[in-house]
């Protein structure tokens, strides 16, 4: 395995003149390789940045998403199929701006629109503060769930986190490659287009620079998905900014262009402000527990902006506007805390009755 692997990078690692590109079976074989660790650490290690350096292609990525298809999880679809939004975040956290993105999901949920977020524990290169470190601060650990338990608690209380070390543990070989490069690989952008749902689903995701976000689009187009939304957010999240404009992509079954391109204007709904900065975890679960109470702060302002534009383009509300406002009292009326009381009932019932 370790000579086929090495003929694939060096079509990857020949320069910048010299080098090619991947076929979709290629990519997808290379992949299967460096997560089944059939190649060896020294081939796996020239690959990550000599494939980052070299720019993967979305035909690349289709094919690292096809092994993920292979090797990885996957939740049943819900019962009557409902259209599941999947929030493609960055692995390696949040470390400069506070992160709304677990708030955004209780909003859906409580509207009754089915999430999955997934993730693992802090990892280069950032450091971050994980997702799920985020959910056990408030009390709900999805840790110990079976991917079966991730399938209820979806059913139940329309949310579900994928822990890939314990979902998806062929993942974690990558983990150390990362520290040890000190460069995100493209598997980074893999992580955020992932859809680990069998049924109808809505990808959010978020990204920084503008090739990634062509090369989500044309990846996406590749794999046959019809319903996305790419957000150039805060810190690579799907978390809209409000210092600057937000620049979104969005595509949905029917529509005749490739994508349409929304540049949303904070200043024009009154939410412009100072991104909330993240300064420790303890202070972020306090702020979050804060406005889960329906205490007014910067980053309530934060969370109106973001639940207010996905509910409406999950649907929720007819205009943005409307979505501003169920936004808002979904917070003053306690249905997140509701929310979030349901998830953790559910969670914990579920811990306690694993293994």
């Amino acid at each position: 395995m370790s000579i086929i692997f090495r003929e694939l990078l060096k079509k990857v690692g020949s320069g910048s003149h010299t080098h090619k590109d991947l076929t979709r079976e290629e990519a997808a074989n290379a992949t299967e390789m460096i997560l089944n660790e059939d190649a060896t650490p020294a081939q796996i290690g020239a690959f990550l940045i000599a494939h980052r350096i070299k720019r993967p292609t979305s035909e690349e990525l289709a094919g690292m998403l096809d092994a993920y298809d292979q090797l990885g999880c996957t939740v049943p679809r819900l019962s009557g199929d409902p259209i599941v939004t999947v929030m493609g975040t960055p692995y390696d956290g949040r470390s400069r701006t506070a992160p709304v993105t677990l708030l955004t999901a209780l909003m859906l949920a409580a509207s009754g629109v089915p999430v999955i977020q997934h993730g693992g524990d802090c990892m280069a290169t950032k450091y971050g503060i994980p997702l799920v470190e985020i959910w056990q601060g408030l009390g709900i650990d999805f840790t110990r769930l079976s991917l079966t338990q991730v399938h209820q608690s979806l059913e139940t209380t329309r949310f579900g986190f994928i822990y890939t070390p314990n979902h998806f543990p062929a993942t974690q070989s990558l983990v150390n490659y990362r520290d040890q490069i000190g460069k995100r690989p493209p598997f980074a952008t893999i992580e955020l287009i992932w859809l680990p749902y069998a049924g109808n689903v809505h990808l959010v995701a978020g990204f920084v620079h503008p090739p990634t976000e062509e090369f989500m689009q044309g990846t996406l187009a590749l794999r046959g998905v019809n319903n996305y939304t790419l957000v150039k957010g805060l810190e690579g999240s799907c978390d809209l900014p409000r210092e600057r404009t937000a620049i979104i992509s969005t595509h949905k079954p029917g529509d005749s262009e490739p994508y349409q391109r929304l540049k949303l204007h904070p200043r024009d709904y009154g939410f412009e402000g100072k991104e909330v900065p993240l300064e420790s975890k303890e202070q972020l679960l306090a702020q979050i527990k804060d406005v889960l109470a329906g205490k007014s702060s910067e980053l309530q302002k934060s969370v109106i902006w973001n639940g207010g534009f996905y509910l409406w383009r999950c649907g929720v509300c007819p205009a943005l506007e409307d979505g501003l406002s169920k936004a808002e009292s979904l917070l003053t009326t306690g249905a997140l805390q509701q929310q979030l009381t349901e998830i953790e009932s559910t969670v914990s019932y579920s811990n306690r009755h694993s293994g």
